[in-house]
């Protein structure tokens, strides 16, 4: 009877901690989490990749000459989520963080960008998400302000 309740007891602990290596492995694979007050959503690179692809190709004053990126729109992202007001608060991994008004999620505005020339990017080179204006289109996304928000190795948004 001590060997059936101690096996129990150990099947009870591996089943437990197997569920909590799924738990933490789904965590691991977020990309980026988006908080509203006191929830929060976290979007593994799939679930990035399922919501409408916004693409444009520009320049930045980061890179040699146009490159072309594609992600999901900041008023995409936030639609979704329901959200149309606030100050947006995105977030670095090495926990550099910039404001961003939600005005600037427009249509044909900025993106999260997951793709550079159709690959993604690397935490060496600014991804694996990073905030992109299509600075190309519109002079007034060539300013030093706009340029501050093109936050990259992004992995964390806060809307309050």
């Amino acid at each position: 009877m001590t060997f059936q309740y101690l096996s129990k007891t150990i099947t009870a602990a591996a089943l437990s901690l197997g569920l909590a290596s799924a738990v933490a492995a789904q965590d691991e694979e977020a990309v980026l989490k988006v908080t509203l007050a006191d929830e929060t959503h976290s979007f593994t690179l799939a679930d990035l990749k399922s919501m409408p692809v916004s693409s444009f190709e520009t320049a930045t004053i980061w890179t040699d000459g146009t490159q072309e990126f594609e992600g999901v729109s900041l008023k995409d992202l936030f639609e979704t989520l329901n959200v149309e007001e606030g100050t947006i608060t995105a977030t670095a991994i090495n926990d550099y963080a910039v404001e961003i008004p939600m005005s600037d999620a427009v249509e044909d505005g900025p993106i999260i960008a997951y793709h550079t020339n159709g690959e993604e990017m690397s935490r060496r080179d600014k991804g694996p998400l990073w905030v992109v204006y299509p600075y190309d289109s519109d002079i007034s996304y060539q300013t030093e302000l706009v340029y501050s928000r093109s936050i990259w190795q992004l992995d964390r948004i806060r809307v309050e």
